[in-house]
């Protein structure tokens, strides 16, 4: 299996463009929902260009960390989106890692994305930046329990070929520990990406910030960075439901332009139905408390590891 550089082309540029689409889309759709105007779903790409051309505010405490992590937060994104099939079986970095890879480096990202919060000497940015070390010591463990259930199914941690292995007719999608590992991935999905239950992404209160917090130092090209690779970390997460448990359309490695164009509308159907879900759930439910955050999570960790536990029960 060679490094095919126009997959790998073609797939950066996805994420790039796909990613704040997906992030404006969900504030569209919330909107409408809550019989609010709100941005058009292209306004992400507007706001990015925006902090782009802005200068930058330095805090005076500031080390190479804090301008070392925009950086690390963004590519660490970008590389793990590489590892997931999006369009086509194998994805384009599939050779360099699988699901402990993925997992490794979305940690890599958040642990920047703390340093970073951590740097300036803040109030908020270290209060941020210790919440969000809270909800990950129970979001990572969750989600790599969840993705290992697959991977006994696969026989590999390999997502490609976790992918490949969902689309055989071997593979049931309704058994019972592929719903509830789906379940605790979607609860983390919730968490990873800042959203209601667990943090409010438009909220403007410091006290009750997480993900905001830790960029309240941040602007200019940094702020775009940190704002562009969040977004492709949550399409990352929202690509690994909607391709590893309904890979429904992906194609093959000597795909043609038609089947590629399917495999595009399949995969844009199912983000926006998953889309529809977070906006329904972040419309229909109250933000969480602070301290009930960690009992939503350890139901995802007790969903992911019940569903690990029955893999190996009743293989």
């Amino acid at each position: 299996m060679n490094l095919d550089p126009i997959h790998l082309l073609l797939q950066t540029l996805l994420l790039l463009a796909l990613a704040p689409l997906l992030s404006g889309t969900i504030r569209s759709w919330k909107a409408k929902l809550q019989n609010r105007r709100g941005p058009r779903p292209w306004q992400a790409f507007l706001d990015i260009a925006k902090f782009l051309r802005k200068d930058m505010v330095i805090p005076e405490h500031a080390s190479w960390i804090f301008h070392f992590a925009p950086y690390v937060v963004f590519l660490s994104a970008l590389l793990a989106g590489l590892m997931v099939p999006m369009l086509r079986i194998p994805a384009p970095l599939s050779l360099f890692g699988g699901a402990l890879a993925l997992v490794g480096l979305l940690a890599l990202g958040r642990f920047f994305l703390a340093l970073g919060g951590l740097d300036p000497a803040s109030a908020f940015g270290g209060m941020g930046s210790s919440r969000e070390m809270t909800v990950s010591a129970i979001a990572e463990p969750a989600l790599m329990l969840a993705i290992f259930t697959v991977a006994i199914t696969a026989g590999s941690t390999d997502l490609s070929q976790m992918a490949r292995t969902t689309q055989s007719t071997a593979f049931n999608l309704l058994n019972p520990a592929h719903v509830l590992a789906f379940a605790a991935i979607f609860i983390v999905l919730l968490a990873e990406t800042g959203r209601i239950p667990v943090d409010n992404p438009a909220t403007h209160l410091e006290l009750t910030m997480i993900h905001e917090a830790m960029l309240l130092e941040y602007s200019g090209r940094y702020l775009a960075y940190m704002e562009w690779g969040a977004s492709v970390k949550q399409l990352v997460l929202m690509t690994l439901l909607v391709n590893v448990f309904f890979p429904v359309g992906l194609a093959g490695a000597d795909a043609g332009p038609l089947a590629l164009a399917f495999s595009l509308a399949a995969y844009a159907a199912k983000l926006l139905a998953l889309c529809a879900a977070v906006v329904v759930v972040e419309t229909t439910n109250a933000k969480l408390r602070l301290f009930r955050v960690p009992d939503l999570l350890s139901a995802a960790f007790v969903l992911a590891a019940l569903a690990l536990l029955s893999m190996f029960l009743f293989r």
